[in-house]
């Protein structure tokens, strides 16, 4: 028997319950691992509340964990008992043991710490296919990003200033605002205080930018298409405010030609090929110092739901983790 958290039913972070549960051998190309961390992430709201489809009731949540393989399936020859590896979904992270996929986890190098992989590997491998796939940021580009301050706009803003991009961001205090100018961003808004389409204007001299990043959602539409320059794009990857309207797609002609995307990384990480190209982009920018990541927080995975509750409350800044 081993400690998770279980989901019976969708609601707040009271839902969220510490059990004792099963695990079984690794059938054929799977994996037995022990987590050491675990990440806590945005979506493991969405799948809380319900607004993401949980796959089954009662489930475990989270999608994003380190640690080391306890044992090894059939057929499985890239890794081996005692192995450290990382991971960003399936879902299933928020416990001390469990089975996977051996096409779904890395290695992780000796140079970056479990707790570091564990806070990365999502917000990481995210922050990647944005800025490299779904538009290819270059010393060109001016981009915003919302929610600079968060665990994927950190990992960005350092990432984007590599690249060699203009890079503006969002947060909602003086001090977020502080801590993304020290990770990558040349400009910051404050929208508690700032109109953030006026002053976007008004750093890029009436021009607007070539791509917006937002996963806030609700509080930053249509706001964020106003940013764009014409044939600009909106990639929208997340809605921490709440959902989005329904869209007529005419806006996007109105607003000049924009492009429009609602992209998810599990579609940018679908082969294994795929995996391994971008989970080597992103331990090779850490490796090398180009991107720090800052895990802020820790939590005992028994007290998830105050993680949740910070998270909403948009307390934490950067990565979290849960320690099982």
């Amino acid at each position: 028997m081993v400690k998770a958290i279980q989901i019976s039913e969708t609601g707040g972070p009271e839902v969220l319950k510490l059990v004792d549960l099963d695990v079984a051998e690794p059938g054929p190309g799977e994996v037995l691992i022990r987590h050491t961390a675990v990440g806590l992430n945005f979506i493991d709201v969405y799948f809380r509340t319900g607004l993401y489809p949980a796959p089954q009731m009662p489930f475990v949540p989270g999608m994003e964990g380190a640690g080391h393989v306890l044992a090894v399936g059939e057929g499985v020859n890239r890794f081996k008992e005692g192995d450290r590896v990382a991971y960003a979904g399936p879902m299933g992270s928020y416990s001390e043991e469990r089975i996977i996929d051996a096409s779904r986890i890395v290695a992780v190098p000796d140079d970056i710490s479990d707790e570091t992989a564990a806070g990365m590997m999502l917000q990481g491998m995210t922050a990647r296919y944005l800025l490299r796939a779904t538009f290819d940021v270059t010393s060109d580009t001016t981009l915003l990003f919302h929610a600079a301050a968060g665990g994927v706009g950190l990992i960005a803003g350092q990432w984007a200033r590599k690249l060699g991009a203009t890079v503006i961001g969002t947060a909602g205090s003086a001090e977020k605002c502080e801590l993304a100018l020290q990770n990558g961003y040349d400009h910051m808004i404050n929208y508690r205080e700032e109109d953030f389409v006026e002053r976007v204007k008004e750093i890029t001299s009436g021009v607007g930018v070539d791509v917006v990043y937002d996963s806030v959602g609700k509080d930053t539409f249509p706001g964020s298409l106003d940013c764009l320059k014409m044939r600009g794009m909106w990639v929208s990857f997340g809605q921490s405010s709440g959902a989005l309207p329904d869209i007529n797609l005419g806006i996007l002609s109105q607003k000049g030609s924009l492009f429009a995307t609602r992209p998810t990384l599990f579609n940018y990480i679908a082969s294994e090929s795929e995996l391994d190209e971008t989970a080597h982009d992103l331990f090779e920018v850490v490796s090398n110092g180009d991107v720090k990541i800052a895990v802020n927080q820790q939590y005992p995975l028994a007290d998830a739901a105050d993680a949740h509750r910070d998270l909403e409350a948009r307390k934490t800044v950067g990565s979290t983790i849960l320690i099982p």
